[in-house]
């Protein structure tokens, strides 16, 4: 057996790609060889997007298998994509575990796996490897995950994920309050998908255990809740690009890295900065709004529009909006975040509040503006307006669109009353002190490096 080989494998979507992708560089870093596994869809992107000075392949070998998905439209289709991940991913997996076995001197010694992923670790159990499972997002997300048998047992869901009581639910008294409504499983596409996730992620509790370690990208800054209500869940946040002073790699687009440049020509603190991830999709008349709503601030802004942001984006802009923005905006279809977040011309960030946009934000110490689109994004919205109160949310007129003077509105709030600022900044400092040395995250990165070396050690929690 040869020195420690790790194989790592993500969910096939963007907020899920970059965490993982970012612990295997620290891995990396630590002299621990890896195995990044994308799908063949996704690894083509990450390919092309990756610039000439991210030598990734040089730290780490990228490979993949297929999804059994056969166009981007079935990948369009979550519900379809994720019964193909199930049915197709499992057995490629297997066969590529062999055959990277087959060498004596470069065998996988250890899986780490996208919780979501939760076959790969039993076939991790299979074939008698050791297993972490990681967990991307929020902790709060994974506690409410791991309640689903209480909720069950309380009346609130039935068995298939369905809402039965409409009622305010905290699971600890130190975690905000949720809607049923905003349960993950809850607020995705049509009730089929809803089904289709609710029965994964409760496929996954069960599968979970199977894991020596389960870790995730946060602080205990930020969720002592959830983390106390789950203590086996270790923090090992936040992962940053900048804590190994490198870019941010494992963008599925490439990134117009001329905004820097843009944005070093702006004011300290004037930027308004409006990004909603890879998912989120806009109407037309929602689209018009937020443009316009961008006018009246009249401020500088910096809008990332991807090209399926809204049906034809490029003829989407209120007429004259371009030119009249010429100088004052900036339009990118897609941009380097985590250098853009911490750029000090940046004011405020007006975001669909993933938690990778969310960490990223509150780690530069940048107040939100939240526009949360679907699954975790309201819970992330919760706790950056009631817990950590560093942003605010937007009011929806009778037609479900926020108006464009909502939006003025709330920027003008955000930037000219109140703390928000000085209490994104007193977070920003807490939260990075624990990915310092001797900081929680720290240590368990650390023991969990440890325990990935050590080939004696079957596990930090003393299963078998």
């Amino acid at each position: 057996m040869g020195s420690p080989h790790v194989i790592a494998i993500p969910y096939p979507a963007q907020g899920h790609v970059i965490p993982l992708m970012e612990l295997a560089l620290c891995l990396a870093n630590q002299g621990i060889r890896v195995t990044f596994v994308n799908t063949e869809f996704d690894h083509e992107r990450i390919i092309k997007s990756l610039s000439n000075e991210q030598n990734v392949s040089d730290m780490m070998q990228l490979v993949s298998i297929p999804d059994g998905s056969e166009t981007w439209n079935d990948r369009k289709d979550a519900g379809k994509l994720i019964l193909s991940i199930i049915q197709v991913m499992p057995g490629k997996m297997e066969s590529l575990i062999e055959k990277i076995n087959q060498s004596e001197n470069d065998q996988i010694t250890c899986l780490i796996a996208d919780e979501s992923m939760g076959w790969a670790l039993e076939i991790a159990k299979k074939m008698g490897i050791r297993a972490a499972a990681f967990w991307p997002v929020a902790a709060s997300v994974l506690a409410l995950k791991l309640s689903i048998p209480k909720l069950i047992d309380d009346g609130i869901i039935d068995t298939t994920g369905a809402v039965l009581k409409n009622q305010m639910v905290q699971l600890s008294p130190t975690m905000p309050a949720m809607k049923p409504e905003h349960f993950v499983w809850a607020c995705i596409g049509d009730l089929a998908l809803q089904r289709i996730v609710f029965d994964v992620m409760s496929g996954t509790n069960r599968i979970v255990k199977l894991a020596d370690w389960v870790i995730c990208n946060t602080s205990d800054e930020l969720e002592v809740g959830a983390l106390t209500l789950y203590p086996k869940i270790l923090p090992i946040g936040p992962l940053l690009a900048s804590h190994r002073l490198g870019k941010s790699v494992g963008s599925f687009w490439p990134e117009d890295s001329d905004c820097l440049a843009w944005l070093d020509k702006q004011p300290e603190q004037s930027v308004i900065y409006v990004a909603f991830g890879s998912l989120t999709i806009f109407d037309q008349t929602q689209f018009s709004e937020l443009a316009l709503g961008l006018e009246l601030c009249n401020k500088p802004f910096l809008w990332v529009v991807r090209q399926d942001l809204t049906a034809e984006a490029e003829n989407a802009y209120p007429k004259g909006f371009k030119d009249r923005m010429e100088g004052r905006g900036r339009v990118a279809s897609w941009v380097p975040q985590q250098q853009v977040l911490s750029h000090p011309s940046l004011a405020c960030f007006l975001s669909h509040c993933g938690w990778n946009s969310t960490i990223e934000g509150l780690s530069n110490g940048v107040p939100f503006l939240c526009w949360p689109y679907f699954a975790d994004q309201f819970l992330n919205q919760s706790y950056i307006c009631d817990v950590w109160k560093i942003g605010l949310g937007f009011e929806r007129d009778a037609n479900g669109i926020i108006p464009r003077e909502e939006i003025k509105n709330k920027i003008e709030k955000l930037l000219n009353v109140g703390d928000y600022k000085e209490r994104a900044m007193d977070l920003q400092a807490k939260v990075l002190n624990g990915v310092k040395k001797d900081g929680i995250s720290d240590e368990n990165f650390n023991n969990f490096v440890k325990w990935i070396k050590d080939d004696k050690n079957h596990s930090c929690y003393g299963q078998s």
